[in-house]
Protein backbone atom coordinates (compact mmCIF):
# COMPACT_ATOMS: atom_id res chain seq x y z
CA UNK A 1 0.00 0.00 0.00
CA UNK A 2 2.83 2.53 0.85
CA UNK A 3 4.32 2.23 -2.78
CA UNK A 4 0.76 2.70 -3.96
CA UNK A 5 0.79 5.86 -2.05
CA UNK A 6 3.68 7.01 -3.62
CA UNK A 7 2.75 6.37 -7.09
CA UNK A 8 -0.49 8.14 -6.57
CA UNK A 9 1.38 11.14 -4.72
CA UNK A 10 3.83 11.38 -7.46
CA UNK A 11 0.88 11.10 -9.50
CA UNK A 12 -1.16 13.97 -8.16
CA UNK A 13 1.91 16.26 -7.59
CA UNK A 14 2.30 16.23 -11.73
CA UNK A 15 -1.59 17.24 -11.93
CA UNK A 16 -0.60 20.16 -9.83
CA UNK A 17 -2.34 23.20 -10.84
CA UNK A 18 -3.66 21.14 -14.15
CA UNK A 19 -7.82 22.36 -14.26
CA UNK A 20 -9.92 22.89 -17.23
CA UNK A 21 -7.58 21.27 -20.03
CA UNK A 22 -7.60 20.34 -23.36
CA UNK A 23 -8.86 16.89 -24.27
CA UNK A 24 -5.49 16.28 -25.87
CA UNK A 25 -3.55 17.05 -22.58
CA UNK A 26 -5.74 15.17 -20.45
CA UNK A 27 -5.58 12.49 -22.29
CA UNK A 28 -1.61 12.59 -22.24
CA UNK A 29 -1.43 13.46 -18.24
CA UNK A 30 -3.17 10.55 -17.35
CA UNK A 31 -1.58 8.32 -19.79
CA UNK A 32 1.76 9.33 -18.84
CA UNK A 33 1.14 9.21 -14.98
CA UNK A 34 -0.41 5.99 -14.98
CA UNK A 35 2.03 3.47 -13.03
CA UNK A 36 0.50 0.81 -11.85
CA UNK A 37 1.50 -2.97 -12.41
CA UNK A 38 -1.45 -3.50 -15.10
CA UNK A 39 -3.26 -2.14 -17.54
CA UNK A 40 -5.66 0.77 -15.98
CA UNK A 41 -8.67 1.65 -17.81
CA UNK A 42 -9.38 5.46 -18.98
CA UNK A 43 -12.46 6.43 -16.59
CA UNK A 44 -14.32 9.43 -17.50
CA UNK A 45 -16.74 10.98 -15.27
CA UNK A 46 -19.52 13.82 -15.66
CA UNK A 47 -21.30 15.70 -13.50
CA UNK A 48 -24.44 16.93 -15.04
CA UNK A 49 -27.29 19.30 -14.34
CA UNK A 50 -29.88 16.41 -14.38
CA UNK A 51 -32.41 15.15 -11.58
CA UNK A 52 -32.83 11.15 -12.67
CA UNK A 53 -35.10 10.70 -10.21
CA UNK A 54 -37.50 12.85 -12.96
CA UNK A 55 -38.40 11.17 -16.03
CA UNK A 56 -37.78 14.08 -18.48
CA UNK A 57 -34.68 14.53 -16.79
CA UNK A 58 -32.72 11.06 -17.53
CA UNK A 59 -29.46 10.81 -19.13
CA UNK A 60 -29.52 7.30 -20.84
CA UNK A 61 -27.87 6.24 -23.42
CA UNK A 62 -25.07 3.97 -25.51
CA UNK A 63 -22.10 4.71 -27.84
CA UNK A 64 -19.38 2.78 -29.89
CA UNK A 65 -16.02 3.92 -29.05
CA UNK A 66 -14.36 3.75 -32.17
CA UNK A 67 -11.36 1.92 -30.81
CA UNK A 68 -13.43 0.00 -28.56
CA UNK A 69 -12.92 -0.31 -24.79
CA UNK A 70 -10.09 -2.42 -24.91
CA UNK A 71 -12.01 -5.57 -22.01
CA UNK A 72 -13.16 -8.40 -22.81
CA UNK A 73 -17.10 -7.92 -22.30
CA UNK A 74 -18.94 -10.98 -21.31
CA UNK A 75 -22.84 -11.25 -22.67
CA UNK A 76 -25.58 -12.92 -20.93
CA UNK A 77 -28.53 -13.42 -24.09
CA UNK A 78 -31.98 -14.74 -23.48
CA UNK A 79 -33.41 -16.21 -26.19
CA UNK A 80 -34.52 -19.53 -27.68
CA UNK A 81 -34.29 -21.72 -30.45
CA UNK A 82 -32.89 -20.50 -33.42
CA UNK A 83 -32.18 -16.76 -31.93
CA UNK A 84 -30.07 -18.74 -28.74
CA UNK A 85 -28.42 -20.25 -32.30
CA UNK A 86 -27.55 -16.65 -33.49
CA UNK A 87 -26.20 -15.60 -30.39
CA UNK A 88 -23.77 -18.60 -29.68
CA UNK A 89 -22.60 -18.12 -33.43
CA UNK A 90 -22.08 -14.74 -32.79
CA UNK A 91 -19.96 -14.72 -29.55
CA UNK A 92 -22.43 -14.53 -26.15
CA UNK A 93 -20.48 -16.02 -23.85
CA UNK A 94 -24.29 -17.16 -21.84
CA UNK A 95 -27.01 -18.29 -23.27
CA UNK A 96 -30.08 -19.37 -22.16
CA UNK A 97 -34.22 -18.85 -21.27
CA UNK A 98 -35.63 -19.84 -17.72
CA UNK A 99 -32.59 -21.89 -17.01
CA UNK A 100 -30.67 -18.14 -17.08
CA UNK A 101 -33.26 -16.47 -15.02
CA UNK A 102 -33.00 -19.31 -12.38
CA UNK A 103 -28.76 -18.90 -12.36
CA UNK A 104 -28.86 -15.50 -12.13
CA UNK A 105 -31.45 -15.59 -9.17
CA UNK A 106 -28.94 -17.83 -7.52
CA UNK A 107 -26.27 -14.65 -7.88
CA UNK A 108 -24.74 -16.19 -10.92
CA UNK A 109 -23.43 -12.75 -12.60
CA UNK A 110 -20.75 -13.28 -14.63
CA UNK A 111 -21.40 -10.84 -17.31
CA UNK A 112 -21.35 -7.34 -18.33
CA UNK A 113 -23.90 -6.81 -20.77
CA UNK A 114 -27.67 -9.21 -20.79
CA UNK A 115 -29.72 -8.88 -24.33
CA UNK A 116 -32.84 -10.11 -24.91
CA UNK A 117 -35.21 -10.58 -27.47
CA UNK A 118 -38.55 -9.01 -27.08
CA UNK A 119 -40.62 -12.11 -26.33
CA UNK A 120 -38.27 -12.88 -23.24
CA UNK A 121 -38.97 -9.75 -21.29
CA UNK A 122 -41.94 -11.52 -19.48
CA UNK A 123 -38.59 -14.04 -17.97
CA UNK A 124 -36.39 -10.84 -17.88
CA UNK A 125 -38.73 -8.63 -15.85
CA UNK A 126 -38.83 -10.88 -12.58
CA UNK A 127 -35.28 -9.86 -12.31
CA UNK A 128 -35.49 -6.58 -12.29
CA UNK A 129 -34.49 -5.94 -8.35
CA UNK A 130 -31.10 -7.84 -9.24
CA UNK A 131 -30.50 -6.58 -13.03
CA UNK A 132 -31.98 -2.60 -12.46
CA UNK A 133 -29.45 -1.65 -9.77
CA UNK A 134 -26.39 -3.35 -11.54
CA UNK A 135 -27.43 -1.29 -14.58
CA UNK A 136 -27.87 -4.73 -16.63
CA UNK A 137 -31.58 -5.01 -17.54
CA UNK A 138 -32.24 -4.87 -20.69
CA UNK A 139 -33.43 -2.17 -22.71
CA UNK A 140 -34.77 -1.45 -26.17
CA UNK A 141 -33.19 2.20 -25.59
CA UNK A 142 -30.05 1.04 -26.03
CA UNK A 143 -30.25 -1.48 -28.19
CA UNK A 144 -30.39 -4.54 -25.63
CA UNK A 145 -34.05 -5.94 -26.61
CA UNK A 146 -34.16 -6.85 -29.41
CA UNK A 147 -34.55 -9.58 -32.74
CA UNK A 148 -31.09 -8.51 -34.47
CA UNK A 149 -29.15 -10.38 -31.97
CA UNK A 150 -26.27 -11.04 -33.81
CA UNK A 151 -25.50 -7.32 -34.16
CA UNK A 152 -26.24 -6.47 -30.44
CA UNK A 153 -23.36 -9.18 -29.64
CA UNK A 154 -21.44 -8.00 -31.75
CA UNK A 155 -21.87 -4.50 -30.70
CA UNK A 156 -21.18 -5.21 -27.04
CA UNK A 157 -18.14 -7.33 -27.67
CA UNK A 158 -16.92 -4.78 -30.12
CA UNK A 159 -16.45 -2.00 -28.24
CA UNK A 160 -20.45 -0.10 -27.11
CA UNK A 161 -20.69 1.14 -23.88
CA UNK A 162 -24.06 2.33 -22.48
CA UNK A 163 -24.45 5.13 -20.19
CA UNK A 164 -26.59 6.52 -17.62
CA UNK A 165 -27.07 9.01 -14.90
CA UNK A 166 -27.05 7.96 -11.03
CA UNK A 167 -27.77 9.71 -8.03
CA UNK A 168 -26.83 13.40 -8.44
CA UNK A 169 -26.32 13.48 -12.19
CA UNK A 170 -23.49 11.55 -12.64
CA UNK A 171 -22.32 9.39 -15.33
CA UNK A 172 -19.72 7.87 -15.22
CA UNK A 173 -17.60 4.83 -17.98
CA UNK A 174 -14.81 3.21 -19.01
CA UNK A 175 -13.81 3.83 -22.33
CA UNK A 176 -10.54 2.35 -23.24
CA UNK A 177 -6.80 0.92 -21.77
CA UNK A 178 -3.98 3.63 -20.61
CA UNK A 179 -1.74 1.09 -23.15
CA UNK A 180 -3.99 2.74 -26.20
CA UNK A 181 -2.11 5.26 -28.56
CA UNK A 182 -3.02 8.90 -27.48
CA UNK A 183 -4.82 9.42 -30.29
CA UNK A 184 -7.05 6.38 -29.95
CA UNK A 185 -7.95 7.78 -26.49
CA UNK A 186 -8.92 10.84 -27.09
CA UNK A 187 -10.98 10.21 -29.92
CA UNK A 188 -12.37 8.01 -27.84
CA UNK A 189 -13.33 10.94 -25.42
CA UNK A 190 -14.62 12.83 -28.09
CA UNK A 191 -16.64 10.42 -29.19
CA UNK A 192 -18.55 9.79 -25.67
CA UNK A 193 -18.80 13.31 -25.02
CA UNK A 194 -20.57 14.32 -28.23
CA UNK A 195 -22.87 11.44 -27.16
CA UNK A 196 -23.59 12.64 -23.87
CA UNK A 197 -24.13 15.81 -25.03
CA UNK A 198 -26.54 14.94 -27.34
CA UNK A 199 -28.51 12.88 -24.64
CA UNK A 200 -29.55 16.30 -23.07
CA UNK A 201 -33.30 15.30 -21.96
CA UNK A 202 -36.04 17.94 -22.09
CA UNK A 203 -35.87 18.21 -18.60
CA UNK A 204 -33.06 19.61 -18.53
CA UNK A 205 -32.47 23.44 -17.05
CA UNK A 206 -29.95 25.71 -17.52
CA UNK A 207 -26.13 23.82 -17.78
CA UNK A 208 -26.33 20.72 -18.73
CA UNK A 209 -22.80 19.25 -18.53
CA UNK A 210 -21.24 20.93 -15.08
CA UNK A 211 -17.82 19.12 -15.10
CA UNK A 212 -15.98 16.74 -17.22
CA UNK A 213 -12.52 14.73 -15.34
CA UNK A 214 -10.40 12.12 -16.47
CA UNK A 215 -8.42 9.65 -14.59
CA UNK A 216 -6.91 6.18 -14.91
CA UNK A 217 -7.90 2.99 -12.74
CA UNK A 218 -5.60 4.17 -9.40
CA UNK A 219 -4.80 7.60 -10.46
CA UNK A 220 -6.09 10.93 -9.60
CA UNK A 221 -8.94 13.29 -11.82
CA UNK A 222 -7.92 16.32 -14.38
CA UNK A 223 -11.04 18.19 -15.36
CA UNK A 224 -11.54 19.08 -19.21
CA UNK A 225 -12.00 22.72 -20.52
CA UNK A 226 -16.35 21.85 -21.36
CA UNK A 227 -16.52 24.38 -23.87
CA UNK A 228 -13.65 23.38 -25.81
CA UNK A 229 -14.28 19.80 -25.19
CA UNK A 230 -17.97 19.87 -27.00
CA UNK A 231 -16.77 22.07 -29.82
CA UNK A 232 -14.68 19.77 -31.02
Amino acid sequence: MANVGKRFAAAKAAFEGKLEVSVEEAVALVKNNAKAKFDETLDIVFALGVDPRHADQMVRGVVALPNGTGKNVRVAVFARDAKADEAKAAGADIVGAEDLMESIQQGNLDFDRCIATPDMMPIVGRLGKILGPRNLMPNPRVGTVTMDIKAAVEAAKGGEVQFKAEKAGVVHAGIGKVSFDEAKLVENVKTIINAVNKARPSGAKGTYIKKIALSSTMGPGVTLDIASAIAE
